[in-house]
């Protein structure tokens, strides 16, 4: 005889990989050719800063970290006792408390991401972007990124690992430079003076 099926469906992990919202906001961006940071392997990296009452984007980056400690346990433990996740080392930071004489992380939560390999870079219709001027710190959009578990030299947690990128939005550049486009759009139309002066 069969046994009887359970009425109740089991709720399926949650995933380590996240695509984050497209408030997002890219700071530090190195993701255009690999950099070594303090002497180590160069990596594609950002840091990726999120509004706090982005809910959705939070919630689902909090349930992907405590996903990638369950699937961590056993490299978390080494040949110890497994450490409780507010101890360790994890990837979502608060903007107000790390970078408060920073106003792009006002309000905000952020998160550093790297990689070995370049990420995929897109517009908002999905084509690539092949002009590096177009994706730079202080635009926006989504962010895909896997969290993961390591324990290294001693120190232990869960990373972040960058694997694509969507740009949506321009904003105002956070690495003090603008385009020209940008800078002279204001001048566009008034140009008549101008073109008595240049002739």
């Amino acid at each position: 005889m069969n046994k009887p099926v359970s009425a109740t469906p089991t709720k399926p992990a949650a995933s380590t990989r996240v695509v984050l919202g497209p408030r997002t906001r890219f700071s530090y961006c190195n993701i255009w050719e690999p950099r070594s940071i303090n002497g180590g392997n160069p990596k594609y990296s950002m840091s990726a800063i999120i509004p706090k009452d982005d809910l959705q984007t939070v919630n689902a980056v909090n349930a992907a970290i405590e996903s990638a400690y369950r699937d961590g346990e056993a490299k978390l433990k080494g040949k110890g006792a497994l450490p409780p996740l507010a101890a360790l080392k994890t990837p979502l930071r608060d903007g107000d408390l790390e970078r408060p004489d920073d106003p792009a992380y006002a309000g905000c939560w952020f998160l550093n991401a790297n990689s070995d390999k370049a990420p995929g870079i897109v517009d908002a219709a999905c084509n690539p972007i092949l002009d590096h001027s177009e994706v730079y710190s202080g635009c926006y959009g989504r962010v895909s990124v896997t969290f993961f578990a390591f324990n290294s030299n001693g120190n232990r947690g869960i990373a972040c690992g960058l694997n694509n990128i969507q740009k949506l939005k321009d904003g105002e550049s956070l690495g003090g430079t603008i385009s020209a486009e940008t800078e002279f759009a204001a001048f566009a139309e008034a140009t008549g003076d101008e073109e008595d002066f240049l002739s």
